[in-house]
């Protein structure tokens, strides 16, 4: 096993794509944070300001000290999410593509020994990603959101924790994709497609027309962004506007300007998603304990 985790770093550090899609990731993360911590801090000047509280005081909402901060780090890290996805495509899907995968089966024990080692390594690339995605998208919001409305050390550390935890199911449910589909080129556009359009088109839609507000809860991108969205939209409620009766309209409201629409915690979301990126995988795990090599 430690020769195959040996061989199975040197071929992601071998190839450029684990730079390649880590460049896109940090530009964008950082532009997200760094664009939704202006506006949200924009948000918080008006929410704070005298003739605001003035009125809120009088309809009975009481304004505290927002944690701005926390809900646009989610925007930039849940953004940057969708390359260590991809990035988790190139795992099997890749092999099969370049026709390395023949090489890595008949030189291994079993298929079972290689499919573990290739889970270990993109676990381990998963919290990379999941680190560097924090840290740029701190920067964004450090840059603009005023000091009293950044997250606590105890928030900034779940923060990293939770981005750490996306980003390992973020690649292994890449993996699971690519493999059942063995595909790169179709499983990478079918899933930016689903990712960044077709699931958010849908959460709205379902929204706005029927007001149904727990589909982002239990579909895979919902889930993802969950993991980390649901922190600052749970701190958001229980330490910046307090509602007397809190509608399910302005919760969900909250909820989508944390990054996470419909999501209840981050741990919910987190099983959510597990059990998603658990489906793909086993399923890519048993199609690739049957499929021919040439």
């Amino acid at each position: 096993m430690g020769r195959l985790l040996v061989a199975e770093f040197r071929k992601t550090l071998t190839t450029k794509s684990w730079w390649g899609l880590m460049i896109p990731a940090v530009v964008l993360a950082f532009g997200f944070a760094l664009g939704w911590g202006a506006f949200a801090n924009e948000v918080g000047d008006v929410l704070t300001s005298s003739q605001t509280q003035t009125i809120a005081r009088a309809l009975g909402i009481e304004t505290g000290n927002l944690p701005m901060g926390l809900l646009a780090i989610a925007h930039g890290i849940n953004i940057g999410l969708t390359f260590p996805v991809i990035f988790g495509v190139f795992a099997l899907a890749g092999e099969y593509s370049k026709k390395t995968i023949t090489t890595t089966f008949l030189t291994a024990p079993n298929r079972v020994s290689v499919l573990t080692a290739k889970m270990i390594t993109y676990i381990v690339w998963g919290a990379i990603y999941g680190i560097v995605l924090a840290a740029v998208s701190s920067l964004g919001i450090l840059i603009t959101v005023d000091g009293s409305r950044l997250p606590t050390g105890g928030q900034w550390i779940g923060v990293l924790g939770a981005s750490m935890l996306a980003g390992v199911l973020a690649t292994l449910f890449g993996i699971g994709v690519g493999a059942m589909w063995n595909s790169v080129v179709g499983s990478v556009v079918t899933l930016v497609i689903y990712l960044l359009i077709i699931e958010n088109v849908l959460v709205l839609l379902f929204y706005g027309l029927w007001r149904i507000d727990w589909l982002g809860a239990v579909l895979p991108n919902g889930t993802m962004n969950g993991i980390v969205g649901a922190i600052g939209a749970q701190a958001f409620g229980a330490s910046g506007v307090k509602v007397p009766g809190l509608d399910k309209e302005t919760q969900w409201t909250l909820q989508y300007v944390a990054g996470a629409p419909g999501a209840v915690s981050w741990w919910a979301s987190a099983l959510v998603f597990l059990a998603w990126t658990a489906v793909f995988f086993a399923g890519g795990w048993a199609a690739n304990q049957r499929r021919d090599i040439t």
